[in-house]
C-alpha cells in the first residue's frame, strides 16, 4: 500500500546526516567556484540526493505514522518516490524529455529487477525458502500491465501512423494520463480501504520500524530535503550532457542506469534490509508499489505537467524502453504468482537486468 520503510541501523543514519551536511554543500561549492567541472559536479550532485532521498523518506514515514493508516497511506503513496519527482521536473523544465523518460524506465525496471533481484538474492542466501502474500503482490504486478499497455500504444501509434503525428501523440498520451492517474486513486482505495487486509503484515512491519522522530522534525527535514533536492537536481541535470560525453555514456543510458538509481537508493537498502530479516512481504512491497507510483503517478503527471510548462512530453517510448519494461513486468508476475521466493530467482531478476543495462549501453 505504498509503505517505505526506511527505518535503518543507527550507523547508518549517522552516515546520511553526514552526508546531507557535507555532500550538498560541496557540489554546491563546485558549482560556485568549479563551475567546468562538469563530471565532478554530477557526480557529487548525484552522490548527494542519495542521503536527502532516505531523509526525506524517513520525514514521510513519521508522518504517515502520526496521522493514522488511511492519510499515512496515501502520504507515503504520494511522497514515496519524491526525490524522483523532483529530479524528473526540472529536467523536463530544461527540456530534457529523452533523460525524463529514461528516468522514468530506470525506475520502473530498477525497482523490479535490481531491488526486487537483490532482496530475493540476499534473503534467500539466509532463508532456504521465504514467502510473501501472492494476492497482494500480484494485485500490484498485474498492475503493471497497465502501464506497459499506456507505453506501448502511443509508440505503435506512432508506428501505426506514418506521417508527422507530434500532436495526435501528446493528445493522446494526455488522455492515457489522464486514464493512468484514475486508476492510481482506484488503487490506493483498493489497498488502503476496501483490500487493506492484504498489506497488514507489510503495514505492521512499517509501523514497527517506524522513526521515533516528532511532527516539528518531520516537517522541517521535509521541507529542507526537498528544497536541497531541487538544488541538486538543477546541478545534476546541468551537468549531465557533459559528463555522458566524459564517461562516454548515452543521455538514454544515463537517464536508465543512473539518474534512476539516484532517488531510490535509501529504498533499495531497505528492501534488502528487511528482506535478510525474511520479510519478504514487506521487500515486494517496497520494490513492486515503487515502480506502480512510477507508472501511474509519476509519469502521467509528468505528461500533464509538461503541457502546463511548455515542455510536452508524450509516453512514446523508444522500443528498447517499452521492450525492457515489459520484460521486467511479464518477468515479476511470474514469480509473485506462487507467493514464494528464493537466491535463484533474485539472480535471474539481476541478470535480466544486467543484460538489460548491456543493452542501453550499446544504444547510441
Amino acid at each position: 500500500m505504498g509503505t517505505r520503510p526506511t527505518a535503518l541501523p543507527r550507523g547508518l543514519r549517522f552516515s546520511l546526516k553526514w552526508g546531507t551536511l557535507g555532500l550538498g554543500p560541496v557540489a554546491i561549492g563546485i558549482h560556485y567556484l568549479a563551475p567546468d567541472r562538469a563530471l565532478l559536479l554530477f557526480a557529487a550532485s548525484a552522490v548527494a540526493i542519495v542521503p536527502l532521498a532516505g531523509l526525506m523518506g524517513q520525514a514521510t514515514e513519521v508522518l504517515a505514522h502520526r496521522m493514522g493508516s488511511g492519510i499515512g497511506g496515501i502520504l507515503n503513496a504520494t511522497f514515496g518516490n519524491a526525490a524522483e519527482l523532483i529530479i524528473a521536473i526540472v529536467a523536463l523544465r530544461a527540456g530534457q524529455v529523452e533523460m525524463v523518460k529514461a528516468s522514468i524506465t530506470g525506475s520502473i525496471i530498477g525497482n523490479i529487477l535490481f531491488v526486487l533481484g537483490l532482496a530475493m538474492l540476499v534473503g534467500g542466501l539466509g532463508h532456504q525458502r521465504q514467502t510473501f502474500n501472492a494476492q497482494a503482490a500480484g494485485t500490484a504486478a498485474s498492475m503493471m500491465l497497465l502501464a506497459v499497455a499506456a507505453l506501448i500504444l502511443p509508440t505503435f501509434f506512432h508506428l501505426m501512423v506514418r506521417e508527422e503525428t507530434v500532436r495526435g501523440i501528446q493528445r493522446l498520451s494526455a488522455g492515457i494520463a489522464v486514464v493512468l492517474l484514475a486508476m492510481y486513486l482506484l488503487s490506493l482505495a483498493f489497498s488502503l480501504k476496501t483490500h487493506k487486509h492484504l498489506y497488514a503484515e507489510a503495514e505492521m512491519a512499517g509501523e514497527h520500524d517506524a522513526p521515533p522522530r516528532g511532527l516539528a522534525w518531520a516537517l522541517a527535514t521535509l521541507a529542507a530535503a526537498t528544497l536541497l533536492i531541487a538544488i541538486l537536481s538543477e546541478y545534476l541535470v546541468a551537468s549531465a550532457e557533459h559528463a555522458g560525453k566524459a564517461l562516454h555514456l548515452s543521455e538514454t543510458f544515463i537517464g536508465v542506469m543512473v539518474i534512476a538509481v539516484v532517488g531510490n537508493a535509501a529504498e533499495h537498502f531497505t528492501a534488502v534490509l528487511v528482506a535478510r530479516k525474511d520479510k519478504m512481504n514487506l521487500a515486494i512491497t517496497i520494490a513492486v508499489e515503487s515502480s506502480r507510483q512510477i507508472a501511474l503517478f509519476v509519469a502521467p503527471v509528468l505528461v500533464l505537467l509538461g503541457l502546463a510548462v511548455g515542455q510536452p512530453m508524450t509516453l512514446e517510448f523508444s522500443l528498447l524502453e517499452v521492450g525492457a519494461v515489459g520484460v521486467a513486468v511479464l518477468i515479476v508476475n511470474s514469480i509473485a504468482q506462487d507467493g514464494e521466493s528464493n537466491w535463484l530467482e533474485g539472480a535471474m531478476l539481476l541478470a535480466t537486468y544486467l543484460i538489460l543495462a548491456i543493452a542501453f549501453y550499446f544504444l547510441p
